[in-house]
């Protein structure tokens, strides 16, 4: 299976986000920056003020293929917590391989950030907000089968108790 990142469909940009054509068409998929980078850096599709010690929930507009055996984690940039002390509320962001393309929400990523510091956080247009990396991970060799299917967005693989 190819692995890549992909926007969202303008449909649920427009539910999401808004209905900006023009900043639907103008967002950018995450990149690396340089030649030896880990991650893949994610651009703010507008610009926002984190006050201290305010939470925001921040949408990304991407979507991430993968392989089933990779998982793709998502991480506070470093500058973020070393200079302003901005976090991400979850630390890591996990997103499965399942989570494309659920009926619920197209598999559309969001971060959320909180500021620590004491200083409001400005965080521009096109701005580097969080970077991802893509990881392979292993299973226990006496796990037992599992059918359960995601059905939907996040926090979906705990809607029966699991």
């Amino acid at each position: 299976m190819p692995r890549f990142f992909e926007k969202i469909s303008y449909d649920q940009f427009c539910k999401d986000i808004c209905s900006d054509k023009g900043l639907y068409d103008y967002f950018k998929l995450p990149k690396r920056s340089t030649k030896y980078s880990a991650g893949y850096d994610f651009e703010a599709l507008f610009r926002f003020v984190l006050k201290p010690k305010e939470v925001k929930k921040i949408p990304l507009g991407i979507k991430v293929c993968m392989n089933p055996d990779e998982v793709f984690m998502i991480f506070v940039r470093s500058s973020q917590g070393f200079k302003y002390n901005v976090r991400m509320c979850n630390q890591v962001g996990i997103i499965d391989c399942d989570y494309y393309n659920n009926k619920e929400n197209e598999g559309h990523i969001w971060i959320k950030l909180e500021n620590h510091g004491e200083k409001d956080y400005v965080v521009e247009q096109g701005d580097k907000i969080c970077q991802g990396i893509f990881f392979n991970y292993l299973l226990v060799d006496n796990e037992e089968k599992i059918e359960n299917l995601r059905t939907s967005g996040l926090g979906s693989t705990n809607e029966k108790g699991d």
